[in-house]
């Protein structure tokens, strides 16, 4: 276990500064936060904008698909930072090769790691790599407000926000308290994938969080012998999700060994070929995020 950085997390875990939503209503409350005693959604400090990358279920490449956009970003000059909200299982301390634990500023908050040029934060970098993080609802919950609001970023354009699997209560504590420019979808062309992701897209409908549209990953695999493209998943299923939602669609991120192998490396492809076709794929995804959330390349 890490040793001040931990301890102070901890003490912060037992304030709850901003009120928490009740968990387990079936329903999305219609009265206004306010009326509710509830605080009123806020920015991140000295971060001017925030995504969220989402995919409600679980093995379908959405952590991986956050890391690529965030490097994407930073080398189209944007300043960077990516944030893991998945408290059981995080995975940015891996993509992105980062481990130690982080130090405190003098205001007693967390600074983020860095590494190819992105900012991060992660829960992974509080707790040893094979020790569980076995907190009850309440605790993740003050968990994940401390990460969002006592984390000095410094000062960043843009700040993507990985999201665990689900529609639950860190989705609603995150969509619910946090004024978000948009939110992404990530989901492969197959039918057990996509019914998830189709109620990903309602719930962020439910709480007025702006769709940016749909990824489809693991499009098609290319034989490196023969070419032969065969799409494994299926071939259109999230494009037409993305018409029956009425919902832009981004594009595709093929299904390629390398990808997984430069992810398990900490090494993603973006950084590890940036002239590859699979790069150049999300730096086009990047700047179509750009354009619907009003934001431009550094010069």
């Amino acid at each position: 276990m890490k040793n001040r950085a931990f301890c102070t997390f901890r003490s912060l875990l037992h304030e709850n500064p901003l009120g928490l939503p009740r968990s387990g209503s079936r329903n999305i409350p219609e009265i206004p936060r306010r009326a509710r005693g509830l605080p009123q959604k806020q920015p991140i400090q000295n971060v001017s904008k925030i995504i969220a990358v989402s995919s409600a279920k679980g093995g379908v490449g959405k952590s991986t698909i956050a890391v690529n956009l965030a490097l994407a970003f930073a080398r189209q000059g944007l300043r960077t930072g990516i944030l893991d909200t998945d408290i059981f299982g995080p995975s940015i301390p891996t993509l992105l090769n980062l481990s130690g634990e982080p130090r405190l500023s003098e205001s007693q908050q967390l600074i983020p790691l860095t590494n190819y040029g992105v900012k991060a934060m992660s829960i992974g970098f509080l707790t040893a790599e094979s020790q569980p993080v076995a907190w009850r609802g309440l605790m993740v919950m003050k968990a994940l407000q401390q990460l969002l609001y006592k984390t000095d970023w410094g000062g960043l354009d843009i700040l993507v926000l990985d999201l665990p699997p689900g529609t639950g209560d860190v989705q609603l504590t995150i969509t619910q308290e946090v004024v978000l420019d948009g939110a992404v979808v990530v989901s492969t062309p197959q039918d057990v994938a996509l019914k998830d992701a189709v109620k990903g897209v309602t719930m962020f409908k439910l709480v007025n969080v702006p769709i940016l549209g749909m990824i489809q990953n693991m499009s098609v695999f290319t034989c490196p012998a023969c070419n032969t493209n065969t799409h494994i998943f299926g071939a259109k299923g999230v494009k037409r999700a993305c018409e029956n939602l009425d919902i832009p669609f981004l594009g595709n991120i093929p299904l390629d060994a390398d990808v997984c192998a430069d992810a398990d490396r900490g090494k993603p492809s973006v950084v590890s070929q940036p002239d590859s076709a699979v790069a150049t794929s999300f730096m086009s995804l990047a700047e179509k995020i750009k354009l619907k959330i009003g934001l431009k390349s550094a010069t």
